[in-house]
């Protein structure tokens, strides 16, 4: 028992006593129960037991199938001594399964669009998001009202065009497999960033894709009601789809004006210049921007409005 308290003092302080057994028996070959480790740490004051659990309340029903219904959302925390950052997290309706999790400075429309691609890329095209009202997904006219369907943001255009539905939701009540799972993330992530000695952001990131969203999954999802899936496969580029869209008219001096940045078109060996032609500008969520002309590209750039040339594109691939 000794070395039990021994190892919760000076290696596991922050961990709940689920969490903590659990490294007991990964990594310490530890072979008592749970309710052991449990009643130990809270006959020796480590841990207080928790409260008694309020009135039952019915759960809304799960999808029963994987790709009916994902959730999506943002969870700000001190992930790290010091450090706030948005965790954003994409998850399965049906199996409350994470196929994307990852830190950014600020949640908002890339955010919301790099969490998509990653789970379309690896999954296929999905029915429906559930989301909050955030402003990133959702126009609301009146603050704490409904949503306007008919003005979509960008993201709402770009799940409109994947041919996946939107549902907002109205109540942290509605969104409460979120929130459960956020409050996992919250108990164990940051000890685990601590044990392992991460400190910023890429590091946590990398630590999160390889290491600790496995684990997770493997603990806390669960089957699916019914083991067919709901997932389309999806040939297209999603990149094109799930990224800013803006329209622009070619200046004088043939070139396209956004967001405080010039970039210049390049001569064109079809057409001579495209001054005053409508055009279309795509931010991705890694900061590049690309303008079209109808179908066709007609010019790349860095996220300093720079062009990005043949050249480039070949050392980028090698």
């Amino acid at each position: 028992m000794f070395s039990t308290l021994e190892l919760f003092d000076t290696k596991y302080w922050d961990y709940t006593p689920k969490h903590f057994h659990e490294k007991l028996v990964a990594h310490h070959g530890f072979t008592q129960s749970y309710n052991w480790v449990r009643l130990t740490l809270q006959r020796h004051g480590r841990v207080q037991a928790a409260p008694r659990r309020g009135a039952h309340r019915r759960k809304r029903p799960r999808r029963p199938m994987v790709g009916m219904m994902l959730h999506q959302d943002g969870s700000s925390h001190e992930w790290v001594p010091g450090q706030w950052w948005d965790l954003i997290v994409t998850m399965d309706d049906a199996t409350n399964r994470v196929y994307s999790a990852f830190f950014v400075e600020e949640e908002g429309t890339m955010s919301s669009f790099q969490g998509l691609t990653e789970v379309i890329e690896a999954q296929g095209l999905f029915c429906s998001l559930y989301a909050d009202r955030g402003s990133h997904y959702w126009h609301t006219p009146e603050a704490g009202g409904k949503v306007d369907k008919d003005n979509l943001t960008q993201v709402g255009r770009a799940l409109q065009q994947l041919g996946i539905e939107l549902i907002p939701a109205y109540s942290p009540q509605a969104r409460g497999r979120s929130e459960r799972m956020f409050g996992t993330f919250q108990n164990r992530l940051p000890q685990e960033l601590r044990s392992h000695g991460i400190t910023t952001i890429e590091e946590a990131n990398q630590f999160l894709k390889e290491v600790y969203l496995p684990e997770h999954n493997a603990l806390f999802a669960r089957e699916p009601e019914d083991t067919t899936s709901a997932f389309v496969p999806f040939t297209g580029n999603v990149r094109d789809t799930l990224c800013v869209q803006e329209d622009r008219v070619v200046g004088n001096d043939n070139t396209v004006r956004y967001k405080g940045l010039v970039m210049q078109i390049a001569a064109d060996r079809h057409r001579h210049h495209f001054v005053k032609a409508k055009v279309r500008v795509h931010e991705y969520p890694d900061g590049q921007l690309v303008i079209f002309h109808g179908p066709r590209c007609i010019g790349r750039y860095q996220p300093d409005g720079s062009p990005i040339t043949q050249e480039d594109s070949k050392h980028k691939v090698a």
